[in-house]
């Protein structure tokens, strides 16, 4: 096959909050929080962490399952929409595309970004191998590390995603059945955020 001698590998951490699902994070190279390894922040102090330290966030998925999408997990909630004006000020970007959610999912998605006035992210949400490059997020060639990116998304209103969507997921599998998975995720989400709970406060006390 063929070699790619000139491949440009950004880094970034989907993270697992507590009370608004999962968040994208792009740090800027070289720096190395342990926090970011240690799901179970509400999504405000997260927001705070990574701000501090020069990164970008973003809400995955917005309109996704309940439990991992903020929309789902915030709407009954008290205080709901001021609390989501509120986030979604602070954002820096949203996926407006992801290839395991279906097309009503992604429009969602594309209007809460033009609503707040946000720039687009497009991603695979890749669990398998064969849904990798099913979705797609269109950069300048002298976006070259995570800082590049980081100045990029700052600046920039409008950028350019999509893909195809993949029907092969755990979820879509399921069928009927499909919300146990979801539920069975909330479990392990609340024990995460337990189990990891001192060595969180511990890292937030050496970050500030």
């Amino acid at each position: 096959g063929k070699t790619y001698t000139d491949f440009v590998v950004l880094k970034g951490v989907e993270y697992d909050t507590i009370d608004c699902g999962h968040m994208l994070v792009i740090m800027p190279e070289g720096v190395k929080l342990k926090i970011l390894e240690l799901r179970g922040l509400p999504a405000q102090i997260l927001l705070m962490i990574v701000h501090r330290y020069g990164g970008i966030v973003g809400p995955a998925h917005p309109f996704g399952e309940k439990y991992l999408s903020i929309m789902k997990t915030q709407a009954r909630k008290k205080f709901y929409l001021e609390r989501i004006k509120s986030l979604m000020s602070q954002f820096d970007f949203v996926e407006i595309y992801n290839a395991c959610e279906s097309d009503e999912v992604n429009e969602q998605a594309k209007r809460l970004a033009r609503k707040f006035h946000k720039p687009g992210f497009g991603g695979s949400d890749a669990h398998r191998i064969d849904c990798i490059g099913m979705g797609y997020t269109k950069l300048p060639d002298e976006i070259r590390c995570e800082s590049d990116l980081i100045r990029y998304v700052k600046n920039t209103p409008y950028i350019s995603c999509g893909g195809t969507r993949y029907v092969r997921t755990t979820k879509n599998r399921m069928g009927p059945f499909s919300q146990l998975f979801v539920q069975s995720f909330n479990i392990y989400n609340r024990s995460g955020e337990w189990l990891r709970r001192r060595k969180r406060e511990k890292e937030l006390q050496n970050l500030y």
